[in-house]
């Protein structure tokens, strides 16, 4: 699995990119990120997992206390990978009307 594969992986399911939403306001410990989520910690610690594997978070142990942090950089990524589809997209619609206007 290549590294975009890694993070939309990720970002396609909706408790990780609900736990994404938290952390991009602050590092907080895993059982604070479990909070509003009606899944079990264990559930919430393999999310993390997950991301963490994708890159978008990174987390630290201090004493019995996981603390998460969101890896921006990473998102860049993935936004990178879209920036990029999108003008080829567009270069394609743009030879598109281009040919459709020379034969109206």
């Amino acid at each position: 699995m290549t590294s975009v594969d890694r993070i939309f992986h990720a970002l396609g399911d909706p408790n990780r990119l609900a736990m994404i939403e938290r952390l991009s306001s602050a590092p907080m410990s895993v059982s604070e990120l479990a909070k509003p989520f009606s899944i079990s910690l264990a559930a919430v610690v393999q999310h993390v997992q997950i991301l963490e594997d994708s890159g978008l978070v990174k987390t630290e142990k201090q004493g019995r206390v996981r603390t998460c942090r969101l890896v921006t950089e990473r998102l860049s990524t993935a936004e990178k990978w879209i920036s990029e589809r999108r003008a080829l997209w567009e270069h394609r619609f743009d030879l598109l009307q281009k040919l459709v206007e020379e034969n109206d």
